[in-house]
């Protein structure tokens, strides 16, 4: 009997909790809160009750804070719009281009300081001995040293390279590696370019130095001409080719470690020349 007069007890005891919270009343919602219907929510009467232009700036404030938190992209390049280290278009040299080239090489001062350098080293080790000694001698010597210039570019540089079509530039090696270079300098007597910008054999070369050392028996003293005397003359002109190649190839770099250790005194004389004056000065190994 007591076991049943306890379950009575809690019976009643849970029938009057529940009672008493079905009695509380619920609080309504607030008007400022969301009213969900469905799947939309329906936004308070405050905000319904507030004008168009309030809640665009309200927005257009938000978006504002949101778009200052966030980095500034940087923009970048996506794609180049040229390749590095492009090759540059050859031009090709017309025949008045070739002439003009011959013209220039005639009265450049390097071509005299050329003769005057050979009909030196000539009299100093007695080549040409029936020329004579002293300054009668010399000027014979620096004559003949100075046809052999003329005659060569002119039927090198002009004639041959416009009937065959060659360019008779010097074109620069692009390789970095100092070997390479070299190779590629001396090598340049036997290759060059065509009008077409591409590699041939390089005949204006090789016959102008023979026809140059073949007329050199028009006016050489008798005892160096013959076939023996042209033969070791047209050796000894590609082997001065292959030389100036070298030095028409690293003479920038020999120029620019000049620059580098050149006194201040010079740097200064340099900036007070005029530089149309300097644009006038010819380079002693330029690519022409």
């Amino acid at each position: 009997m007591e076991q049943v007069a306890s379950l009575i007890c809690v019976l009643t005891l849970a029938v009057s909790v529940a009672a008493a919270q079905n009695c509380v009343p619920r609080q309504p919602p607030s008007a400022d809160a969301p009213v969900q219907t469905g799947s939309q929510t329906e936004e308070p009467a405050s905000e319904q009750g507030r004008p168009q232009s309030t809640q665009t700036s309200n927005t257009k404030a938000a978006t504002a804070q949101s778009d200052a938190k966030q980095p500034a992209a940087v923009n970048q390049p996506t794609a180049q719009t040229q390749p590095p280290d492009a090759p540059s278009i050859y031009v090709p040299l017309s025949g008045r281009g070739k002439f003009n080239l011959f013209v220039r090489r005639t009265y450049s001062p390097y071509t005299f300081a050329s003769a005057a350098f050979g009909a030196t080293w000539a009299q100093m080790w007695g080549q040409w001995y029936q020329y004579g000694g002293g300054m009668q001698g010399w000027g014979k010597r620096f004559g003949a040293s100075l046809a052999d210039t003329e005659a060569r570019s002119f039927i090198q540089t002009f004639v041959l390279s416009t009937l065959l079509h060659q360019d008779p530039r010097y074109f620069p090696s692009q390789k970095k590696h100092l070997m390479a270079r070299a190779w590629y300098a001396g090598t340049r007597v036997l290759v060059t370019k065509n009008d077409k910008g591409d590699n041939t054999f390089n005949e204006s070369g090789v016959l102008g130095a023979l026809f140059t050392s073949s007329l050199q028996n028009a006016y050489y003293p008798r005892s160096d001409r013959g076939f023996g005397d042209t033969m070791s003359r047209f050796a000894g002109a590609v082997g001065s080719d292959a030389t100036s190649n070298m030095l028409r190839e690293f003479w920038p770099d020999i120029k620019r470690i000049f620059r580098k250790h050149e006194p201040e005194r010079i740097k200064k004389m340099e900036q007070k020349i005029p530089g149309r004056l300097q644009g006038m000065a010819p380079q002693p190994f330029s690519s022409e």
